[in-house]
């Protein structure tokens, strides 16, 4: 049990060795702090003494898979508490009370720590164009799994089905892909990007052609859908090389960059911080609106995601991007994490 705390970081766990209550983790991150002093405290002779004292604080030590914590134990309290009031700020209290704005952000600057807060983050919601994301993935891996060719036709067709949102793109890469294979694959215990348990997720159930629907979503009954929390954990998988292998990772990372339509996060960025690199998917359809991205700036890294329904909700992605990048920015530097890489 204790081998994961140690081994997330010695610094940690050698600090709260020596400052206890009063190290800045125990209020950032509570658990982590009980979990790292309690491994203190078995090797001293003093958990049962410090345990006591813990009340009914839950410990849960992150589950660590091929060397990164899973997306869903990385709540930040700090990072949480300042989303919330930038959303208060911006006057989006009530979209999010009537379920109209879903938000999640992921500090990666050290991929290893990665440091998560959302706001409805579990709520499903339609996702026009972004779940094309989920289609990329697909078609990688078949790919890996030597069942269908990467040749330029498909590549391109990949990029263009990105980059500038193209439906006929879409259509003609899902049908390499094949339908119900996508929708197994999202469902698979692999990856879990649709998980009924945490009310759904990243969904496309029609093709981005004229025509019905042919699978909707089990939960929602919805054609192109996500959660704000699913997705964050697609580009965390992608950004950490763990998203089919990590060379089709980089690729489908590289067709992500240079984006071709210039709104929603992409406008905000370009005009509060031209510097910025983004790797994103959007997604627009009358009063729904959706944007998600990988952001390098200055030395840092972090994962944003929106999903609205609302008339302005092109605006308010376009203010929230500038919102989460002095969010992420106002952040201390992480500690670089020890033998996880």
């Amino acid at each position: 049990m204790w081998e994961g705390v140690v081994g997330r970081s010695k610094s940690l766990f050698m600090s709260c060795f020596r400052w206890g209550a009063g190290h800045p983790a125990a209020h950032r991150r509570p658990r982590l702090w009980l979990a790292a002093s309690l491994a203190v405290a078995a090797l001293t002779g003093t958990a049962s003494t410090l345990a006591q004292s813990a009340g009914d604080i839950e410990v849960k030590v992150r589950p660590v898979a091929r060397g990164y914590y899973h997306l869903r134990e990385a709540m930040d309290l700090e990072l949480q508490r300042k989303l919330r009031r930038s959303v208060r700020e911006l006057g989006l209290e009530d979209a999010i009370e009537d379920k109209q704005l879903s938000v999640a952000l992921v500090d990666v600057t050290e991929p290893g720590d990665p440091r998560l807060a959302m706001i409805n983050g579990d709520e499903m919601m339609y996702a026009a164009s972004l779940p094309k994301i989920a289609i990329l993935f697909g078609a990688f891996q078949k790919i890996h799994e030597g069942r269908l060719r990467l040749d330029d036709e498909l590549r391109q067709q990949m990029i263009d089905m990105i980059r500038v949102s193209s439906n006929e793109a879409a259509t003609y890469v899902l049908d390499r892909v094949g339908r119900s294979y996508l929708a197994r694959l999202l469902q698979s215990r692999q990856y879990r990007f649709y998980d009924a348990s945490l009310n759904g997720g990243l969904w496309v159930g029609k093709a981005y052609a004229s025509g019905g629907a042919y699978q909707r979503d089990p939960l929602h009954n919805i054609s192109h859908g996500a959660t704000a929390y699913q997705v964050a954990r697609f580009y965390y998988l992608m950004e950490t090389g763990r998203l089919v292998s990590p060379e089709y990772s980089r690729q489908m990372k590289e067709i992500m960059g240079n984006p071709g339509i210039h709104h929603k996060f992409v406008k905000g960025l370009e005009e509060s911080h031209p510097d910025a690199r983004i790797y994103r998917k959007s997604g627009t359809w009358r009063e729904f609106h959706s944007d998600s991205a990988i952001v390098e700036r200055a030395g840092r890294r972090y994962i944003a995601v929106a999903l609205a329904e609302h008339r302005k909700g092109g605006e308010w992605l376009q203010k929230l991007i500038v919102a989460m990048d002095d969010i992420v920015f106002s952040q201390p530097r992480p500690i670089q994490s020890a033998g996880l890489n």
